[in-house]
This record gives structure tokens, C-alpha cells and sequence, in this order.
């Protein structure tokens, strides 16, 4: 790594400023053409079951707001080994009062019974988020096979998918990735473009849910 003066520090900073603004322009023009994307309707009496055992549809899941995201968290029935990725992700969604101050809901689904899910929720501390047992009618009629975050509008009776995307495309939601972008060592996985030297691992593999990284 270069160390050089304060001045040189500065204009090499403001060079390249002007690059992560282009690039946020460029994501905000993403953003808009997002919001005109086409939409597909789903089924609004798709069955899950909440918290507490009561039967509810998707439609319940909006909780009265016109919008919804719904996150695929890869809880299994009797998982003893929970995703690692689906808990980062869920430790990075921030408080939900400023998401419903835009009619905004969130929401996780999973496979797993909702007895499983309330005792894993309880011990991840995950309390405050919605999260309710998916048989399968919601993951079959959105093509989930694996962890998918999804959006859906509420237009009247009709509930209508409007994006959907995994991947990476989860991953540049959450916040820790998005701070570890921003330091020198980046998130330390091999497929980054880094100066030689810098630590890296295989991509995922240092993953941990919180509170194990000691034990990796």
C-alpha cells in the first residue's frame, strides 16, 4: 500500500469520489428501472402458519401494508446446522419501524415448524422480525430452491410479485458486506480483485452465525 502526503491523500480521494458517485447514479438508474419492471400475480391464499400455530395467507403477511418482502430463510425441519448466510442476512435487517413508515413489511419464511422456528428465533435474538412457516405452497409458486428474497404489492385482492433475486443479490442488502467493501482487506475472499499480499479465503467459508466465530 502507497503512503503518501496529506495533499496527494486528498486528490487521490476526490478522484475517486467521482467514480462511486458514477456508480451511484448508476444504481440509482437501476433503482428506477426495477420499479417499472412487469409484475406476476400470486395466489393470495398461499397457506403459511404464524408464530403461535394461527393458519394465515400471504395476504395476511402484508399486516395491512400495501408492500412486503419476504426472505427465505433455508431453516429446514430438525436442522441441527442453520444456513450461516441466511443468519448473516438476517443479522444485518435493521429496525422494521422505518420500512413500515413507507408500507413496507417484512417478513422471513422458512420449511421448518413454527415451534422450530420461534425457539431458533428466540436464541439468534431475532424476536422483533415476522417469520412464519412456509408448507411449500409459497417457495413452489416462486421458484425458491434454496434462500430468495422476493417482493410483492398489494393491489386490492390481488397480490402481484414484483422482483425477486438470490445470490449476491441478497448479499449486497446486508450491511456487513456492504462496510467490509469499504476497508483495505475488502471481505478476504479469493474471487475479489485485491493487492497482492492481503489475506483471503474461499468465498462463504468463514462464514459463521453470530457468536461461533470463536469456535471456527
Amino acid at each position: 500500500m502507497d503512503v503518501v502526503t496529506p495533499e496527494r491523500w486528498d486528490l487521490a480521494i476526490a478522484e475517486f469520489r467521482e467514480r462511486e458517485k458514477a456508480e451511484m447514479r448508476a444504481r440509482d438508474a437501476l433503482a428506477a428501472a426495477r420499479r417499472r419492471l412487469p409484475a406476476v400475480e400470486v395466489d393470495p391464499r398461499l397457506p403459511f402458519t404464524a408464530i403461535g400455530g394461527g393458519e394465515c395467507t400471504l395476504a395476511d403477511l402484508f399486516d395491512g401494508r400495501p408492500q412486503l418482502i419476504v426472505y427465505h430463510h433455508m431453516l429446514r425441519p430438525s436442522d441441527d446446522d442453520p444456513c450461516e448466510g441466511c443468519c448473516l442476512f438476517t443479522d444485518n435487517v435493521g429496525h422494521l419501524d422505518h420500512l413500515e413508515a413507507r408500507g413496507v413489511t417484512f417478513a422471513l419464511s422458512s420449511r421448518a415448524p413454527v415451534d422450530e422456528i420461534e425457539a431458533f428465533r428466540a436464541r439468534m435474538g431475532w424476536q422483533r422480525i415476522p417469520w412464519y412457516s412456509d408448507p411449500g405452497s409459497f417457495a413452489a409458486a416462486t421458484g425458491v430452491h434454496g434462500f430468495q428474497l422476493d417482493v410483492l404489492l398489494r393491489d386490492g385482492d390481488r397480490v402481484l410479485r414484483t422482483y425477486s433475486t438470490t445470490g449476491r443479490g441478497v448479499e449486497a442488502l446486508g450491511s456487513t458486506w456492504t462496510f467490509l467493501d469499504l476497508v483495505p482487506y475488502g471481505r478476504q475472499e479469493t474471487w475479489e480483485d485485491t493487492p497482492a499480499g492481503r489475506p483471503q479465503s474461499e468465498p462463504y467459508v468463514w462464514w459463521r452465525r453470530h457468536g461461533e466465530y470463536t469456535d471456527a
